[in-house]
């Protein structure tokens, strides 16, 4: 259950994307990112109020060290996006899971096993196959900001993680990273120029942006409280696919047989994290 919470989170991350590609055309990347935290900082302060929970912390450091590596994250992303070619800021963002490996190993000491790491590079190397990003000499800083989007998302899914192990309920850490969203974003915003106006159907891409990916945010944060972290890490490729059946969809795009082919090896990754994971458990228990 704890990996379809994740795979969930990933198609909602999709259907955000395509508000996102639709909303290019009539808002700035800095409003955008502000309406993406603010419209779910609204709902989840309804969630909040509704379960009853209060918004007041007593992990604010924490909450603090998500919400800022997660919105840093998301504008390195954007900016990414703005000088490298799309396929080469996605692949780049999507180093997050191989990050997150070796924070738990590096950082928490914790025993990961190479069969799980093959997998996420496996994983990784289908998600190079779908896009096949190029780059040019002169786009290397637009790189090292693209992989610095990927280690920070990587920071912001085991903050996630510790905030589930604090008993952080997860409407509360959802409410307080889209509220630092909303602060960067709005300030990215303002330094761009005069927001632009709002009718009814800039207003429905305002909703679908903010609305999808603040559920989006709730279903991953769920994934990460109860499921194994570097399981959940690796179904987030899964976003890829998402993303492009929406384009084959929405927009016409075709998928030749190579594309084919590297879902079928991203969906594979899925499957050997999860059973590498599951086979060190017992491991671990007997010892």
């Amino acid at each position: 259950m704890q990996s379809l919470w994740m795979i969930v989170a990933s198609l909602l991350f999709a259907c955000m994307g395509v508000c996102v590609k639709l909303g290019a055309a009539h808002f700035s990347t800095g409003e955008l990112v502000f309406y993406r935290g603010f419209v779910g900082f609204l709902l989840m302060a309804l969630l909040v109020r509704w379960q009853r929970i209060p918004p007041a912390t007593p992990h604010w450091r924490l909450q603090l060290s998500r919400g800022l590596s997660g919105t840093l994250s998301l504008m390195c992303y954007f900016f990414a996006l703005g000088v490298l070619p799309l396929a080469t800021a996605v692949t780049l963002s999507y180093t997050s899971p191989l990050f997150v490996a070796l924070l738990l190993v590096l950082w928490f000491r914790e025993p990961i096993g190479r069969g799980v790491f093959a997998a996420v590079g496996l994983g990784f190397v289908g998600i190079v196959l779908l896009l096949k990003p190029t780059l040019q000499a002169e786009q290397w800083h637009g790189a090292l900001v693209g992989l610095g989007a990927g280690l920070l998302a990587s920071l912001a899914y085991v903050n996630v993680r510790e905030l589930g192990r604090a008993g952080e309920p997860e409407a509360r850490t959802v409410l307080w990273f889209s509220a630092v969203t909303s602060l960067f974003g709005v300030a990215w915003a303002l330094a761009a120029g005069p927001l632009h106006a709002i009718d009814g159907p800039r207003a429905a891409i305002i909703l679908g942006v903010g609305g999808f990916g603040g559920c989006a945010q709730l279903a991953m944060t769920r994934a990460y409280r109860y499921g194994k972290t570097v399981v959940s890490a690796n179904l987030s490729y899964s976003t890829v696919i998402f993303s492009s059946l929406f384009g084959v969809a929405l927009w016409d795009e075709r998928l030749p047989w190579t594309a084919v082919s590297a879902i079928a090896i991203i969906i594979a990754s899925g499957i050997l994290v999860s059973l590498a994971s599951r086979q060190r458990a017992p491991a671990m228990e007997s010892d």
